[in-house]
């Protein structure tokens, strides 16, 4: 009974993973950029949850619909106002940019919040569901359908949407997508705004089952980037299946080695992935 009950915690877990990583793949995988500001995304979006619902009442789960406009504007315009500047230039200095401003804005959240950690604590609480042997929190269980939501619009708006199906060409080939008459430096900033919707989105979830701090931006940021190598690059169904595996080994671990051994036993499944299969689980050439 206990080895179901830590399978659901990992799934559980897993799905909000997914959420985390499907934004990142998404920019690195068309942008060809590695966005470090990703991580502290997540924070940001978490503060936005924790002090909506604090001070407005707001509740969590609402607070994605506030999130969302905000994060894919700003950005919308980080991309086009900065980062477009530098999006032929070579991985390392498109790196160091977001290397860089990610470091303003990690530190302009901590003069700004302060290191201390912080919840969100519902009241009245939503209670737990039982089926059987299992317990599972209704807050968590809300938040992994929530998660894997947004992760399958993500993916039908790139499969259904014309919008999606450009990001799709440029994706695949940016000059025979210009030739076509794709607006190249649009898509891109589209782009990222999607990878930043959901880094928000997915950091006012994370909010309710985590507590928040700019200290932790470093570790979703981590997370993000092993999941999306595990599915494959340029796969959102990659990433739902990379963050659940990546929950559901996370869990056992902590099961029978401990809650410190999550980091190591994440980049030992890369390593080991990345022996048996390079590209990932279902990495290929452009976006499905």
């Amino acid at each position: 009974m206990l080895v179901l009950q830590v399978l659901a915690n990992g799934l559980i877990l897993g799905g909000l993973y997914a959420c985390i990583a499907a934004g990142f793949s998404l920019v690195w995988g068309v942008l060809n950029i590695i966005n470090i500001l990703h991580g502290s995304f997540i924070v940001l979006g978490g503060y936005l949850a924790f002090f909506a619902y604090s001070i407005a009442g707001i509740h969590p789960f609402a607070s994605i619909l506030i999130a969302a406009p905000l994060f894919f504007a700003l950005g919308y315009a980080l991309q086009a106002g900065l980062i477009n500047r530098m999006i032929a230039a070579p991985v390392l200095l498109t790196l160091s940019l977001t290397f860089g401003l990610d470091l303003m804005l990690a530190n302009g959240m901590l003069v700004a919040f302060s290191a201390d950690f912080r919840k969100i604590i519902l009241d009245p609480p939503l209670g737990v569901l039982s089926v059987g042997p299992l317990v599972v929190p209704v807050d968590r269980l809300t938040a992994m359908i929530l998660a894997l939501a947004l992760t399958g619009l993500l993916y039908l708006l790139l499969a259904r949407s014309r919008i999606g199906r450009a990001i799709v060409a440029v994706r695949m080939d940016r000059e025979a997508a210009a030739l076509m008459g794709v607006n190249v430096k649009r898509i891109y900033a589209v782009t990222f705004g999607l990878g930043s919707l959901m880094a928000g989105a997915s950091g006012a979830l994370l909010a309710m089952i985590f507590p928040i701090s700019p200290l932790v931006g470093p570790a979703y940021l981590g997370k993000a980037f092993v999941i999306c190598v595990l599915g494959g690059l340029g796969s959102v169904p990659g990433a739902m299946i990379g963050g659940l595996a990546l929950g559901v080994v996370e869990s056992f671990g902590a099961l029978w080695l401990g809650p410190e051994y999550a980091v190591p036993l994440s980049f030992t499944l890369l390593i080991l992935v990345l022996i048996v299969r390079p590209s990932g689980l279902l990495g290929k050439r452009g976006y499905e």
